[in-house]
């Protein structure tokens, strides 16, 4: 349930939400995408919007440009899914049926297809977690590259601490409903888990997330 949210997100911000199981991540996000109704309050969307979940959901009849193309006029939909898996790296696959796809190559699908349509809000629910390490690395630089090409407001909803702070500009905590705490993301340069400013701000997001104690809660308990 969600209770006296306010989250607002700039156009080309891009925006991580952490939080356990069950705090509202998945509500708020199928909110937004319009597939819940909120019971009150306002919700002020674009019109122009796409999702990507952690399932590709790529229907396995259709080739891949089609899967693309999908909701799009014929006459200009081959053309537009080019494009979009031109920009995934994936212009070898246009004909190609989804079954003979990788894990990480079906996802790079299902963003051109988010992407063909060029939202003003992109949302993606976990869409690389199902993913192996190397090809999670990947994908989070293509991400980066197509969100700072196309400008969209961004909501990553996702349990990886280290892949909010590689990715966002912004770090919300969800908790019961609610926003818990919001970090802005000030780290230069590549972003690495050797950075110690990347390190000090995983730590304070583990800690409101429960999974480490709060700092200085350890010193204080062995005084």
């Amino acid at each position: 349930m969600i209770d006296g949210l306010d989250v607002d997100i700039a156009a080309g911000e891009f925006v991580a939400l952490l939080g356990k199981s069950g705090c509202g991540k998945t509500t708020l996000l199928r909110t937004l995408a319009g597939l819940d109704q909120a019971d009150a309050g306002t919700v002020d969307v674009p019109a122009q919007r796409a999702v990507v979940f952690q399932e590709h959901r790529l229907l396995p009849w259709e080739r891949v440009w089609r899967n693309v193309a999908i909701g799009l006029p014929r006459a200009e939909g081959r053309q537009k899914a080019a494009a979009a898996l031109e920009e995934v790296g994936l212009t070898s696959h246009l004909g190609a049926w989804p079954i003979t796809l990788s894990g990480g190559e079906a996802q790079r699908v299902a963003l051109a297809r988010a992407l063909v349509r060029e939202p003003r809000l992109l949302l993606l629910d976990e869409p690389f977690a199902a993913l192996d390490a190397l090809t999670r690395i990947k994908m989070h630089e293509l991400v980066r590259e197509l969100v700072a090409r196309h400008r969209p407001a961004v909501l990553l909803v996702t349990h990886d601490v280290d892949e909010a702070i590689t990715l966002a500009d912004r770090v919300l905590v969800m908790r019961a409903g609610e926003i818990a705490a919001e970090h802005r993301i000030h780290l230069k340069g590549a972003r690495s888990r050797a950075d110690g400013d990347f390190l000090a701000l995983r730590e304070a997001l583990l800690a409101e997330l429960g999974v480490l104690p709060e700092p200085g809660a350890l010193a204080a308990a062995v005084t």
